[in-house]
């Protein structure tokens, strides 16, 4: 297929908005072969869905994966600081059943809203803490969710800055295209993530308590006890998770709410809303962009082949706004209710944290709206951040009127 529309997540538009490319494609070119990433390039809802439904045919498992692409993949698994260990991210099931059973129990909706008195705490004391002029990001959305993922991991939340360092350098691999720096940056936080929850495990095999690394320490899989560089790696998945994707949730939600006045107005008087329009900040501007599969065998979607081994980048940012999916894709509506998005996935990798992620959205935006009269822009304005996959602000300054 011969088509004008082309995916360049290269270029500084597409970090500034990516749905301008989004919407070219989803109606020119809706399964697009990328030649610049080797990969295929998929933007409508229907299609999406459909892939990340079925597990045996597009699986999560890089070894799948055939090419070059497949192979630099495969030479950056090869020499990570943990080669041998897998996480929930890049298994299928069984194994992808049993590992995520391990620590479910502690993301159950209930169990979730245990902590919300507790997260409310945290949120209040992080904006006393902030004044009226802060930036948003490093004084509210990024520490509130790592303080939160640290005490359930059971390590101490006053390492969060540096959590956050390392979470930052990590996720930076979430471009597709990486370069040598990036790879080496993400090496030397995770052998330094792999110090650090080294002697938290020991201590815990020596004394379980009631967290999460606990859980993982004490749990069995198949009988067996789960290897030394399976717990490192879910540990550091757990963390990196538990706060980069809220951390985005959160300041793409208030970049939404600043450009939208009255919709702020209306949550500020009617709090109960607020649930439901942190749905519509996931859609309309999602936290997770993409998510990655590799075809396990020979398929056909919508017409083009796509053989086994072939790399498929599903664009859930593009799934969000697609309008054969939601009505009035493009706009911004707190109120409404089919809203069906894909932020979280869907099928058995659907995101074990989405729970917390609603909770700790509803506990920031219910704080900060009820302790103001007023939100604005600061000096220098939002600074785009983010990567391929991963979508937020780096930078966003704000100015409050205490209510």
């Amino acid at each position: 297929m011969t088509t004008a529309a082309v995916f360049n997540p290269f270029v500084p538009s597409f970090k500034r908005n990516p749905y301008l490319q989004y919407g070219r494609l989803r109606q020119s070119d809706p399964v697009h072969r990328s030649l610049a990433l080797q990969s295929w390039v998929l933007t409508r809802y229907d299609d999406i869905l459909a892939v990340v439904r079925d597990h045996e045919t597009f699986s999560s498992d890089s070894r799948h994966a055939r090419g070059q692409l497949a192979d630099a993949l495969q030479q950056q698994r090869r020499e990570s600081p943990l080669p041998d260990a897998d996480t929930i991210l890049g298994l299928d099931p069984p194994r992808h059943t049993q590992m995520r059973a391990i620590v479910s129990r502690a993301f159950t909706p209930r169990r979730v809203q245990e902590l919300r008195p507790h997260i409310q705490e945290i949120a209040a004391g992080l904006l006393d803490e902030a004044g009226d002029r802060f930036d948003l990001m490093t004084d509210l959305a990024q520490p509130l969710p790592v303080i939160v993922i640290a005490e359930l991991l059971g390590v101490s939340p006053d390492d969060r800055l540096q959590f956050k360092a390392w979470s930052n350098a990590v996720a930076e691999t979430t471009n597709v295209m990486q370069s040598a720096e990036t790879v080496r940056a993400a090496r030397r936080a995770t052998e330094e993530l792999i110090e650090y929850f080294n002697r938290v495990i020991d201590a815990r095999q020596a004394n379980p308590t009631d967290d999460l690394i606990s859980a993982l320490v004490t749990a069995e899989v198949d009988g067996a006890r789960l290897s030394r560089p399976d717990l490192l790696a879910f540990s550091i998945l757990l963390l990196i998770a538990g706060n980069e994707t809220t951390t985005n949730l959160i300041g793409n939600g208030l970049a939404a709410l600043l450009e939208a006045p009255e919709a702020m107005a209306r949550l500020r008087a009617e709090p109960d809303g607020i649930p439901t329009a942190v749905e519509e900040m996931l859609r309309y501007d999602s936290p997770v962009q993409g998510l990655v599969r590799f075809a396990a065998r020979d398929v056909e979607v919508r017409g083009r082949q796509i053989a086994a081994g072939d790399v498929v980048l599903c664009m859930l940012g593009a799934a969000n706004r697609d309008p054969e999916a939601f009505e009035r894709a493009d706009e911004f509506d707190i109120t409404r209710e089919e809203n069906r998005h894909l932020s979280f996935g869907q099928g058995v990798h659907y995101c074990l944290g989405a729970p917390l992620a609603r909770l700790e959205a509803d506990v920031v935006f219910r704080t900060l709206l009820g302790r103001t009269s007023d939100i604005g822009m600061g000096e220098g304005g939002l600074e785009r951040g983010g990567t391929m996959l991963l979508r937020g602000p780096a930078a966003f300054p704000v100015v409050v009127q205490p209510a």
